[in-house]
């Protein structure tokens, strides 16, 4: 068991990021608030672990050039526990959780990772009979049978200790905290050996296959520039690299702006694929939210808690989503793609949701159940209802 702790570091907004180690040797990181009621001290995981599971395997498909995952470990991960057994809430007596200490956010290496890990933790150096991607020449060849190991890294950040909620329910302190443990990670994710794009996100409620209620997202760090995001560097090669501001300046003008900053903006998109769907763009370029300023990260705060519990109030119970923070790869395409976080979900109705059928699962042929600018008044009218977030 490691228990050698670097030095706690005081990063923006006040926000005091403390590394630390779990039993297996996987890296613990604590964010606590800049108002914390929490001490310096934090509790040794004490726990006997099995040895982390083996780097998973990628499998290129040949008729699209995607990489496939194959992480047969993840079968095994909790599904729905009860409170008393909330993997992610601190532990106790009766509860051997993933965090052993009281905390305010919590960031740590997953235990069944899609992804990793990339380095070993003991010695700094590849796994063994690794066989990661060589370089992008590599990763783009075609060919029938290729596989390589899926270095990387995925991490589950913890937005609270209680064991239910999201990220709309957080105080704004709290939310704040986030935002830094977010752009924190980004930059510290970014910098391993490997590593080609880092995605952080949040998946709420079980009808999108949240298996854990507790306040939470992920951070993948993937091998590869994903899929997505090959699509969109051809399209600014197709068009030109300002488009994002283009984008801005296009959705600025017109009917589908729900909420806007000072240094950030909300959007239902022209072309909206789910029935409620918003983006958010920063006025300004940055590549990633390790580039954002405390100007910027502090407006984000209330903005995007009061844009969540608009999206909630659209209906009497709370909205099943996808949070996706989508970042410019890294070291490729840094001036061109500007950080955006997409909101996506299934809902059509109170009691309806929208299931990917025939054509958008086969084809990829999206075909929308409300037009963008109704929803972008609905969200509208429901954000009236939201009071601005001061606390």
């Amino acid at each position: 068991m490691n228990t050698d702790n670097p030095l706690p570091v005081t990063l923006g907004a006040g926000v005091v990021k403390r590394p630390t180690r779990l039993a297996d040797g996987r890296e613990l990181i604590y964010f606590d608030d800049a108002d914390t009621t929490l001490g310096a001290e934090r509790s040794v995981d004490a726990r006997t672990l099995d040895p982390r599971p083996t780097t998973a395997t990628m499998r290129q498909d040949v008729l699209t050039g995607d990489w496939i995952t194959v992480a047969s470990n993840r079968q095994n991960r909790a599904f729905l526990p009860p409170a008393h057994l909330d993997p992610l809430a601190p532990q106790t007596p009766t509860n051997p959780s993933e965090i052993p200490s009281r905390y305010d956010v919590a960031v740590f290496e997953n235990k069944s990772p899609s992804f990793g890990p990339a380095l070993d933790i003991a010695t700094g150096d590849a796994p063994a009979a690794i066989d990661p991607p060589r370089d992008d020449d590599d990763l783009e060849h075609l060919g029938l049978g290729r596989t390589r190991t899926s270095v990387g890294r995925c991490e589950v950040v913890c937005f609270s200790p209680e064991h239910e909620g999201s990220f709309g329910t957080l105080s704004r302190t709290r939310a704040r905290t986030v935002i830094e443990a977010w752009a924190d990670r980004t930059a510290a994710l970014s910098a391993l050996p490997g590593i080609r794009q880092v995605f952080p996100f949040e998946n709420r409620g079980q009808e999108i296959g949240v298996t854990l209620p507790h306040p939470h997202g992920q951070i993948y760090a993937y091998p590869y520039v994903t899929p997505r995001t090959q699509r969109l560097l051809d399209t600014v090669a197709r068009t030109s690299p300002d488009l994002f501001q283009r984008i801005l300046e296009f959705e600025a003008s017109g009917p589908r702006v729900v909420l806007r900053g000072e240094h950030w903006t909300a959007f239902v998109p022209f072309a909206a694929r789910w029935p409620t769907e918003v983006h958010v763009l920063p006025h300004r370029h940055v590549a990633d939210l390790a580039e954002t300023t405390d100007a910027e990260r502090d407006e984000l705060a209330p903005f995007y808690l009061r844009l969540l519990r608009g999206i909630d109030a659209l209906y009497d119970t709370p909205t099943p989503y996808i949070a996706a923070w989508h970042q410019a790869p890294v070291g490729r395409a840094r001036d061109s793609v500007r950080l955006n976080l997409q909101i996506t979900s299934p809902r059509r109705a109170a009691d309806k949701l929208k299931y990917l059928a025939g054509s958008e699962a086969a084809m990829g042929a999206w075909i929308g159940d409300i037009t963008p600018e109704a929803q972008a008044d609905r969200l509208r009218a429901a954000l009236d209802t939201v009071p601005e977030v001061t606390a």
